[in-house]
């Protein structure tokens, strides 16, 4: 074969093999920086933390020993799902100020293709704190309809909160801990109201809650009812779905 050519073929052997691994570089650059947010193969499950208890200062997740979150998770703010990395458990909250530390544990069976939220409460320095774990997926809601639940996670509704949906009772007697099933309610734009139970004395009104078509919601209340600080009583909604 004429030497030339073998040096054309050559040429052209060296740029593809240098394409392949600029191709295969850019593709592994891409995939770490989606670590934090990619789908797990096969799991397909969704997750939340939600730190409610306002002297446990911030923690993080540890799922197989490894922390999973790139921000600590602090009281009140919500950073939304995440898909879980395993399944393998126990999940632990730790202590971002005492490394290793942990706080809190949870065991929980998870079933792929479903949603979880799991609801940091009570007070590290009364010996109270725990967790309220919820599974976040329902049936579909009829045409025209949302659903949504309320979850009592603020210590201070000990003897129960009602909710009052544009002044029509939606929840009653909901307990410290206690998460109610999901109602229907009609597309729209709600008042919700919240008080005690057995009183009519209202203690948090959010307005307009919207629900729409189709999705899934649940509105939890935390903190305390005799504090006026950021550990004061409050409430607040997620779209599960």
């Amino acid at each position: 074969m004429d030497s030339g050519k073998l040096r054309n073929k050559s040429a052209l052997f060296c740029k593809l093999l240098v394409f392949g691994f600029v191709i295969f570089f850019v593709a592994q650059i891409s995939s770490c920086s989606k670590t934090g947010n990619a789908n797990p193969k096969g799991l397909n499950i969704l997750y939340e933390i939600i730190n409610l208890s306002p002297d446990i200062n911030p923690v993080n997740l540890f799922i197989a020993n490894k922390q999973v979150n790139s921000s600590p998770y602090i009281f009140g703010v919500r950073q939304g799902y995440f898909f879980v990395p395993s399944t393998v458990v126990p999940y632990q909250i730790r202590s971002v100020q005492y490394a290793g530390t942990t706080y809190l544990t949870r065991s929980d069976v998870l079933k792929s293709g479903a949603r979880y939220s799991l609801f940091i409460v009570g007070s590290l320095k009364s010996n109270t704190d725990t967790t309220i774990f919820t599974v976040d997926t329902s049936g579909t809601p009829t045409p025209g309809r949302g659903k949504i639940r309320f979850v009592d996670a603020s210590p201070s509704g000990t003897g129960g909160l009602d909710v009052l949906a544009n002044d029509s009772v939606l929840f009653s007697g909901v307990k410290y801990q206690k998460i109610s099933n999901y109602v229907e309610l009609p597309v729209g734009n709600y008042d919700l109201k919240i008080l005690p139970t057995g009183t009519t004395t209202v203690i948090k009104e959010l307005t307009p809650v919207t629900i729409q078509d189709g999705r899934l919601y649940t509105l939890y209340t935390y903190g305390y009812t005799l504090r006026a600080d950021t550990a004061a009583f409050n409430a607040a909604t997620i779209v599960n779905k």
